[in-house]
C-alpha cells in the first residue's frame, strides 16, 4: 500500500526494545518501526528530507509500518515474513544482526551457523529459511545489485567462540557482538591473524566507537 515515505525525522524512540521512527510527512507524524542499525545511522537533529522504504502490515488488532533504508532490505523483509513461522520481529532481528548483504550470503550459501547467531532463530528455523529462500535469493540478489563476492570471511570457529564469550563477559549484547564481527571481519589483515587477542582488541575498538 505504501512503497515509501519522504519526510523529516521528528524523533526516534525505543519502545519494548523496538526502534520507532517518528517521520513527519506533510505535517503528519508517522510511527515506523526500523532496524536498530538503521536507527544508529540517522541524525534526529537533521532537518533534511529522508526517504524510507516501507512495508505496511495489517493485523486484526493493529496496523504497523516497517521502514528500511533501501528497497532491497524492505523486499528481503517481505520474503522472510512470507515463510511460515517467521514473524516480523524475527525478520527485523535477522536484518539487524547480519545486515542485508551478509544475510543474503548466509541464506544463499546455507550458512546455518551464521543465521542462528540471530536472537530467537534456532537451528530448525535457520534451516527452513535457507531451504525456502536459497534459490529465490540466488536470482533476486542479482536484480537487487547485491554482490556476494564482497562479503567478509568469518574467523574460524575457535576464534569466534572465544571472541563471543569475551565480549559477552564484557557486557555487550549478542546483536552488538555480531555487528562488530561483521565489520572487523572485512579487514584483510585481520582475516589472516590467528590470535584471538587481536580480534578482541579490534572488536572492542569498534564497539567503543559505535555503542
Amino acid at each position: 500500500m505504501f512503497s515509501y515515505f519522504k519526510g523529516i525525522i521528528d524523533n526516534i524512540i525505543i519502545n519494548n526494545n523496538r526502534n520507532i521512527l517518528i517521520l513527519e510527512v506533510n505535517n503528519i507524524g508517522y510511527e515506523i518501526q526500523i532496524p536498530s542499525r538503521f536507527a544508529r545511522q540517522l541524525d534526529i537533529n537533521s532537518k533534511t528530507i529522508i526517504q524510507i522504504f516501507t512495508h505496511f502490515q495489517v493485523r486484526d488488532d493493529q496496523h504497523i509500518l516497517y521502514g528500511f533504508s533501501v528497497a532491497a532490505e524492505r523486499d528481503l523483509f517481505r520474503q522472510l515474513i512470507a515463510i511460515s513461522g517467521i514473524g516480523s520481529q524475527s525478520a527485523i532481528a535477522l536484518i539487524d544482526t547480519l545486515g542485508l548483504e551478509d544475510l543474503v550470503q548466509a541464506i544463499v550459501t546455507g550458512n546455518i551457523r551464521l543465521l542462528t547467531k540471530t536472537p530467537g532463530v534456532g537451528q530448525k528455523t535457520a534451516e527452513r529459511i535457507a531451504l525456502e529462500l536459497k534459490t529465490k535469493l540466488s536470482q533476486w540478489r542479482i536484480s537487487a545489485g547485491i554482490n556476494l563476492n564482497t562479503i567478509h570471511v568469518l574467523p574460524n570457529a575457535e576464534i569466534m567462540a572465544d571472541l563471543e564469550m569475551t565480549l559477552l563477559a564484557l557486557g555487550y549484547t549478542n546483536n552488538e557482538i555480531q555487528q562488530a564481527i561483521s565489520v572487523i571481519s572485512q579487514d584483510n589483515l585481520l582475516q589472516k591473524n590467528p590470535h584471538v587477542e587481536e580480534w578482541i582488541r579490534n572488536a572492542i575498538a569498534f564497539l567503543s566507537l559505535n555503542t
